[in-house]
């Protein structure tokens, strides 16, 4: 380890000691998270400046404090099972019955199916304005691999049916989704948790004795992993300032001024989609600004770490305690958005690459023709993200496939693709607020004196 290393690390564990004395201060976890974000975003930017892209002792640096941004990243994936299960079985089990059941699933896929469908015109319509197009474009070596990629994984998604995707969701083997093994496995674990709370209620009304026993465990199991969310949310501004301070050092400036109209366009769009949510926050009865405010943490914590999985104990947590959405609904809008209807990934991205690559094909990218095609078969392919793994790039993959569109187009974009992945997944996780707080809202389940409560914003307290 280097001398320059070494310092760069100092420096790093003095800025995360600014963020524990914040903790000591106790002052509010928003306050924290955002210091954590612009930390990072500071010391990212002196490394690359002081350094320069790609220097050795960067890459080393980095190496060291991804321990912990990845590792905050692994303890969240590691408690996403185990609160899924317990807070689904437990909400079903207090609904005593499924009677409540089919219509926060139904509303909850509406509103994701929904929202991903006006995604995808806003993915369009920011891509006609800003004249996307794939014409001109030269690709180096590292694009032309990822096109090669690319074109070796289409033949998955050609393959892929409707039939597929929803015999892909069910959990033939639920001990094996509940290791994460597949793409799929969260969904799978949603399945039979509510399979679960089903069979509790039955057993309640022929064996009220065994539930009582039943339930009393459950009750135990959710507060054992609640206290668990709570110690690892308090690792959460630790985590952006080191996901952040990754990110920032690690991009390649040059690369992106070259694609620069492809940046702004798409973080026009996702900014005016989260104007869409806030917007239909707003028509449900809730203050689209405290509701902003509230879910901040959980945005820039997606945004930072380019994970919607990992997202969902922290989604669910802001849903219950912030925004006073039931447990259930809470869990079925997080989990069904880190996989299915993602506004970012599925609807945003590659409505954007099909726009970009119609000219090259001879297709008008303005005709309605082509868009509302676009539209549907984005909206309908959104169930398959999840499916066969590779996020947006599948999403993409499926999707120019359908058009008949050269899909190796798509790795011209390989050198800034983490950037606007940021966006995009603080999106998904904006989308999948917003399908909770709009269920909640529609079925008259959410407590608006913890919605608006001030006390509630300090996250990690509340959940102690």
């Amino acid at each position: 380890m280097t001398i320059a290393v070494i310092i760069n690390l100092a420096i790093a564990a003095l800025l995360l000691a600014l963020l524990w004395l914040q903790q000591q201060k106790h002052s509010s976890f928003t306050t924290r998270v955002f210091t954590g974000l612009g930390l990072g975003v500071a010391f990212g930017a002196a490394l690359q400046l002081f350094y320069g892209a790609g220097a050795p002792s960067i890459a080393a640096s980095m190496d060291v404090l991804d321990i912990v941004g990845s590792g905050y990243v692994k303890l969240l994936q590691m408690i996403v099972i185990p609160l899924i299960m317990v807070s689904l079985i437990s909400a079903i089990i207090k609904l005593e019955g499924g009677g409540s059941l089919g219509k926060i699933s139904a509303s909850t896929l509406a509103v994701l199916l929904f929202t991903t469908m006006l995604a995808a015109g806003a993915g369009i319509l920011m891509a006609n304005l800003f004249g996307l197009s794939a014409q001109g474009l030269v690709a180096g070596s590292a694009e032309l691999a990822q096109g090669e990629k690319l074109l070796e994984k289409a033949g998955t998604a050609t393959s892929l049916t409707f039939g597929k995707m929803v015999l892909d969701f069910l959990p033939a083997n639920p001990f094996l989704d509940m290791t994460g093994a597949r793409k799929t496995s969260t969904i799978a674990v949603v399945i039979f948790s509510v399979m679960v709370g089903l069979s509790a209620t039955g057993v309640a009304r022929k064996q009220p004795e065994l539930f009582a026993s039943f339930k009393r465990f459950i009750e135990v199991a959710q507060a054992i992993v609640m206290r668990m969310v709570t110690l690892v949310l308090r690792l959460t501004p630790y985590g952006v300032f080191a996901l952040m301070t990754k990110v920032v050092s690690g991009s390649s400036w040059a690369d992106i001024v070259n694609l620069i109209n492809f940046v702004l366009a798409s973080y026009g769009a996702i900014i005016l989609m989260f104007a869409v949510h806030l917007l239909l926050v707003g028509l449900a009865g809730v203050n689209p600004l405290r509701w902003a405010k509230k879910a901040f943490p959980v945005l820039a914590f997606a945004f930072t770490s380019r994970t919607s999985a990992g997202s969902i104990p922290m989604n669910v947590a802001t849903q219950t305690k912030l925004l006073g959405i039931p447990a259930g609904i809470a869990n079925f809008a997080a989990s069904f958005g880190a996989t299915i209807g993602q506004n970012g990934c599925a609807g945003i991205y590659p409505a954007m690459l099909a726009v970009m690559i119609a000219p090259t094909v001879g297709v008008n990218p303005m005709a309605p023709s082509f868009i509302i095609p676009l539209i549907a078969i984005i909206t309908i392919s959104s169930f398959g993200v999840a499916g066969v793994g590779g996020g947006a790039t599948f999403a993409a993959l499926i999707v120019l496939s359908a058009l008949d569109f050269p899909v190796a187009l798509a790795g011209l974009l390989i050198s800034i693709e983490p950037l606007i992945d940021m966006g995009r997944t603080a999106l998904n996780v904006s989308g999948s607020l917003t399908a909770g707080t709009l269920t909640s809202r529609l079925l008259g389940q959410t407590d608006m004196a913890v919605f608006n409560s001030d006390h509630a914003v300090n996250l990690d307290e509340e959940m102690a």
